[in-house]
């Protein structure tokens, strides 16, 4: 798979969200009693306030948050997710899909009496329309259906026929990925290249009504399908920064907020949450921390080091002191709200195991005079990675007797996402927004690898991309295993295997997962996060 470009998303998104490194003096020195001046939007419409910036509207070329949170609220899928799950349901579809027998082939049954934002009827033909064009046009997120799609059309007027290039279990999944959404075939053209960032026009509650370089304007769609949103429209106001979006809504100048203020910020509104001033409302997220281990570099290289750093890690006091609580530890690549996660590396290795860690490494030939020396890289942009290595470091030092040491460097995101694939960090700090929800999308990006050795590990593939360059051939069958399996059951038991691997191998060290908050004023309600940790703006109300 065309891995690059998911590594690309990962660092947008990271720069985006994480634009500012704000220090505590900042939050401080802000006002303690909230100004109470008058909410911007009094006509039942809401104000949203964020910090990220949408570079497309198009969703054959949306592969940013900023960019497909926007896509989503307009938009529909043939899957969504249900509310505070990761399970998905038909929304323009009307039904699960049928799959034929050798897995390949998914025909799917869809709604009637839906229409464009332009007036122009949904059908299958639209959909098929939609579909090719996400590929053929080669956007940012065009591998996510290149990759496994072999064709697409309407067998009759509302009945979608799609046919795969090899089984894939989690599909019907991929299908509710924000930027696959019926647009009109009337507004967009099917060429590479071909888009159209400025407009969108598909089948959602809303309709884009303004498009400015800092702000933009839903309106309800009257002729929608479904049920109507609870507000008047939605006004989305860019902010230049965290702190600029941190002290608008103090102010009142926006009435929802959140996903891209700094960790001090949070903790600064949910105090005030909590005294009455507004509302925090937090989410389980879905996205995942972890330490990338690149087996080709030494001390790593060696799998006492890797078991080492596994057992000396202690994940409460990492996202006590660096995310003061807004986040879960992680014992898997699988986050917690799916079934198939296994805490592997808890059962393992525990948490601050400094015994066994210090066992491994004397075993392994080294002391105080021959320590295992790890370099620990992260994004210059990254605050929170760090505050992360800063935290790991010192815990080493206090505690491993000098057994293993920690050197912390940081280099700019977009050098960083070059050089990754290329190998030169021994290790690296990283976090991981899932395309779509499936198990998958968190194991097979990571694990799996086209070409590769046990000598050289992976020359091509999701582990090289990602910079471990992991290798095993077992894991890759198993992965291939379960991308066929139809058998929800027998599927958890590959994934379950799978993970038993990981902790074996320590490709990567989980780390934690997040707790997104959303901050809303009183008296708005409604206030809920899509699982992949977009805001739904349909249920907004004042």
């Amino acid at each position: 798979m065309n891995w690059p470009f998911l590594s690309a998303r990962r660092w947008v998104q990271i720069t985006q969200v994480l634009t500012v490194c704000l220090c505590l003096f900042v939050v401080v020195s802000c006002s303690t009693n909230p100004q109470t001046t008058t909410l911007t939007s009094g006509d039942g419409r809401i104000t949203v306030g964020t910090t990220l910036k949408p570079r497309t509207l198009d969703p054959a070329d949306a592969y940013e948050l900023a960019s497909l949170s926007l896509v989503y609220n307009m938009s529909d899928r043939l899957y969504t997710y249900e509310p505070g799950s990761t399970e998905i349901k038909p929304q323009l579809a009307t039904a699960f899909p049928k799959v034929s027998p050798d897995g390949l082939t998914y025909t799917i049954p869809l709604r009637q009496g839906v229409v464009f934002h332009d007036g122009t009827p949904f059908n299958a033909e639209a959909m098929a329309f939609t579909i090719r064009r996400f590929i053929e046009n080669k956007g940012k997120p065009a591998f996510l259906l290149g990759d496994v799609v072999e064709s697409a059309k309407a067998t009759s007027e509302y009945e979608l026929t799609i046919k795969l290039k090899k089984p894939f279990a989690a599909f019907p999944s991929l299908l509710a990925f924000a930027g696959v959404c019926p647009v009109s075939p009337k507004a967009y053209e099917i060429g590479e290249g071909k888009f159209t960032p400025n407009i969108f026009i598909g089948t959602g509650p809303y309709k884009l009504a303004k498009f400015g370089p800092d702000s933009l304007q839903f309106d309800v769609f009257d002729k929608y399908w479904g049920e109507k949103p609870l507000n008047q429209g939605i006004n989305v106001q860019i902010l230049s920064s965290g702190v600029n979006l941190y002290n608008a809504f103090r102010k009142k100048a926006v009435d929802v907020a959140g996903l891209s203020m700094d960790p001090d910020q949070v903790r600064s509104l949910e105090a005030s949450a909590k005294k009455g001033f507004w509302q925090a409302i937090p989410n389980q997220g879905n996205v995942v921390s972890y330490l990338a281990i690149n087996r080709n570099q030494k001390p790593v290289d060696n799998p006492a080091v890797r078991s080492a750093i596994a057992a000396m890690i202690n994940r409460p006091i990492i996202y006590e002191r660096v995310l003061y609580g807004q986040a879960e530890a992680l014992y898997s690549l699988i986050p917690k709200a799916f079934s198939d996660y296994q805490p592997v590396f808890q059962q393992q290795y525990g948490d601050g195991n400094i015994q066994k860690a210090k066992e491994l490494l004397l075993k392994a030939g080294f002391s105080q005079d021959n320590p295992a020396k790890v370099e620990i890289w992260y994004p210059s942009g990254s605050p929170t990675r760090s505050l992360a290595a800063i935290v790991i470091k010192a815990l080493a030092k206090k505690t491993m007797d000098g057994i293993l040491q920690f050197e912390i460097n940081t280099v700019e995101s977009t050098t960083a996402f070059k050089n990754i694939a290329k190998g030169l960090y021994p290790t690296f700090l990283l976090d991981w927004y899932p395309d779509f929800l499936d198990a998958d999308n968190y194991i097979q990006p990571f694990l799996s690898c086209n070409q590769g050795s046990p000598e050289k590990g992976c020359e091509d593939g999701g582990s090289q991309s990602q910079g471990s360059f992991y290798y095993n051939p077992q894991m890759n069958q198993l992965i291939d295993k379960q991308r066929q399996e139809q058998n929800l059951e027998a599927r958890k038991q590959i994934f379950a295997e799978i993970q038993n691997i990981l902790v074996r191998d320590i490709p990567y060290i989980p780390l934690w997962q997040s707790k997104d908050y959303v901050f809303a004023q009183t008296g708005i309600s409604g206030v809920q996060l899509d699982p992949t940790q977009i805001l739904i703006y349909r249920n907004l109300k004042k």
